[in-house]
């Protein structure tokens, strides 16, 4: 009904200009003195007026129609709507549209090809992924078998190796995951605690070797999320605060001894503080570093694809796909994601549980 009436505004004008020349012949019959001028008057209103309606009836029909095959036309431009749209325009624009179906029928061929390629590509990356785990998974046996029977330096640096390695995997493999139109995340009410802990023993080696101290204060916590995805999410927070956290010594083995440092050392080490602040309404883990930091005019960007700012060092090694993958993997758990630092102060991450 509103339609309608949209497409009859269209046709006022013409109504109006009707009446205006039903008004001249009224001037004109009265202006001849008509014996019948009374009569004739009203009949010539109400003949304009039926005329109007019918006409603009008519014509509402043939828009609605013209409309319904140029929508059916367009969410499928095949020959048979193709047709049924011609059938309903004047022969002047015919071609007109048979040249749009000729290049929107392209288009989604274009489009489906482009589709099925990054389908293949998918597929191929995660089978990619999933095979490099085989070596990885005997790497592991070997290191977890045989390890006193390697080098200390060489078993560290496999391991090492293999940490890394399992990490670029990862991220591979979630990035997969979360371009993927198909999503399997599990809800469920999981120990906040048991996936902090699994992700520190993953990356232990890592924060092993750059002389970390650990604090965790996080009481006993159960959130409604996805557990792969959070550990996930916890790593890549966690791996960044690695990369660019300082460090103290090269030496892992030293590293090892905390005992051999001092008071005005241990003031310098890296530091990963993970503590929890509740509220009625969410539950917000925060993980801090003392590192190197961000710049104030880079904070608004470091979760954007690719980028690593210029972290010295650091930033020559980094893919800046880490906080990238993290802010998306937040996204799709319905979570918040926040950012706070201070130049040669540090580094937070917050993450924002909803109450349910």
């Amino acid at each position: 009904m509103r339609n309608r009436l949209l497409y009859l505004s269209r046709y006022l004008p013409w109504l109006l200009l009707l009446l205006g020349l039903d008004a001249v012949s009224a001037l004109l019959l009265w202006l001849s003195e008509a014996e019948d001028f009374g009569v004739l008057v009203p009949l010539i209103l109400l003949g304009t007026v039926l005329l109007f309606f019918v006409t603009a009836f008519v014509l509402i029909r043939v828009e609605q129609k013209r409309e319904n095959a140029f929508r059916a036309f367009l969410n499928n431009p095949d020959l048979i709507n193709e047709e049924n749209l011609i059938r309903t325009v004047s022969a002047a624009k015919r071609e007109s549209i048979r040249l749009l179906g000729t290049v929107l029928r392209e288009k989604d061929l274009a489009c489906s090809r482009a589709k099925a390629a990054a389908e293949d590509y998918e597929e191929y990356v995660e089978a990619w992924a999933h095979e490099t785990k085989t070596p990885l998974s005997l790497l592991t046996m070997v290191l977890d078998n045989q390890g006193e029977e390697i080098p200390a330096p060489a078993a560290f640096k496999l391991e090492y190796v293999r940490s890394r390695l399992q990490e670029y995997i990862s991220q591979i493999l979630y990035y997969a995951r979360l371009k993927s139109g198909r999503k399997d995340y599990l809800f469920e009410y999981v120990d906040l605690n048991d996936c902090i802990g699994e992700v520190l023993d993953d990356y232990s080696l890592l924060l092993k070797e750059k002389n970390f101290r650990i604090t965790v204060q996080v009481p006993e916590l159960s959130v409604f999320t996805d557990r792969r995805g959070i550990e996930f999410l916890l790593g890549q927070i966690v791996s960044n605060t690695v990369k660019y956290c300082t460090v103290m010594s090269g030496n892992t083995a030293d590293a090892a001894d905390t005992e051999k440092y001092d008071s005005a050392d241990r003031e310098k080490r890296p530091e990963l503080k993970i503590t929890l602040e509740q509220s009625e309404t969410e539950d917000v883990l925060r993980i801090q570093d003392n590192g190197i930091g961000v710049k104030e005019c880079d904070l608004p960007y470091i979760f954007e694809k690719g980028f690593t700012g210029d972290s010295e060092d650091s930033g020559k090694k980094a893919t800046g796909m880490g906080l990238y993958l993290s802010k998306k993997m937040a996204d799709d758990l319905k979570l918040g994601l926040e950012a706070a630092s201070e130049r040669g102060a540090g580094f937070e991450m917050a993450i924002r549980f909803p109450r349910v």
